[in-house]
C-alpha cells in the first residue's frame, strides 16, 4: 500500500485558522481518563480488530500540542526525540508527554511539556482547540491540543529529549494523497498505520496519525 507522494495544495491552508476555530473546542472528552467512555480514536482506527487480539489497553493520559506557525504559509513545528527517551526513541514527534497531576488542563500540560522539551515559550501560543482523542499501542491516551503560534521565536531545546526541531508546510502535511498507509510487524501481528515522508523526514505513526485526523476534522468535516 505504498502511494506516491503527490498534489501539494496550498489552498489548504488559506482559510486554517478561522476553519480550526469553527471545527475545534477546548472542551476535555470524559474518555481521557475514562476508558469507558466513548469518543475515542487513534492507533486502532486502521485496526479495529487486531487491537482487541492483542489484548491492548491504552491507560495514560497525555497532552501534546500541535503548533501551526502563522507564517505567510502556514507550518507545523515537529522535534526529533532522542535516542535514549523511554518510549518513541528516534522518532518524529509533537513536543507534549504525561499529563501531571500539577496541570490545571490538558492544555496546560501540552504548553508546558512544549517549552519543557523546546524552549517555545507559552506567551506566544493561541490554543484553539483539541482534535480527538488518541489511543495508542504504547498504552497512551493522548489528547492533542491544536494552537497558533506567533512565528518571531527563539527556541533553546533540551538535549535530553531533542535532538531537533523542524518545520513542515501545513499545505503538505494537509493533502490527503501525501497520507500514505503501510503495515508492519508488531508482536507478530501486521499492524496498518500512516506515514507522511516529507524530505529527507519520516513522519509516521502517532505522529502521522493525529495529523491525518486534523486533517479529518478541519478540512474533511
Amino acid at each position: 500500500m505504498n502511494e506516491q507522494v503527490t498534489n501539494v495544495r496550498p489552498a489548504a491552508t488559506d482559510d486554517f485558522f478561522n476553519r480550526a476555530r469553527a471545527r475545534l473546542k477546548l472542551e476535555v472528552p470524559p474518555a481521557l481518563t475514562d476508558p469507558s467512555a466513548q469518543g475515542a480514536r487513534g492507533d486502532l482506527d486502521l485496526n479495529p480488530e487486531m487491537w482487541r487480539r492483542a489484548g491492548v489497553r491504552a491507560t495514560k493520559p497525555a497532552a501534546v500540542l500541535v503548533p501551526v506557525i502563522d507564517r505567510a504559509d502556514p507550518t507545523i513545528l515537529l522535534t526529533l526525540r532522542t535516542a535514549e527517551l523511554a518510549s518513541h526513541a528516534g522518532q518524529v514527534a509533537f513536543p507534549g508527554g504525561k499529563i501531571d497531576p500539577t496541570d490545571e488542563s490538558p492544555v496546560a500540560a501540552a504548553l508546558r511539556e512544549a517549552e519543557e522539551e523546546t524552549g517555545l515559550a507559552p506567551n506566544l501560543i493561541e490554543p484553539i482547540g483539541y482534535l480527538d482523542l488518541y489511543l495508542t499501542f504504547s498504552g497512551f491516551r493522548i489528547l492533542p491540543t491544536v494552537a497558533r503560534v506567533e512565528p518571531d521565536f527563539t527556541l533553546s531545546l533540551n538535549p535530553r529529549e531533542v535532538v531537533e526541531t523542524f518545520e513542515v508546510p501545513l499545505a503538505f502535511v494537509m493533502t490527503p494523497d501525501n497520507h500514505q498507509r503501510k503495515t508492519r510487524d508488531w508482536n507478530g501481528l501486521q499492524r496498518d498505520y500512516y506515514a507522511i515522508p516529507f524530505e529527507n523526514r519520516y513522519i509516521w505513526g502517532i505522529t502521522a496519525g493525529i495529523l491525518r485526523n486534523l486533517y479529518d476534522r478541519v478540512y474533511a468535516a
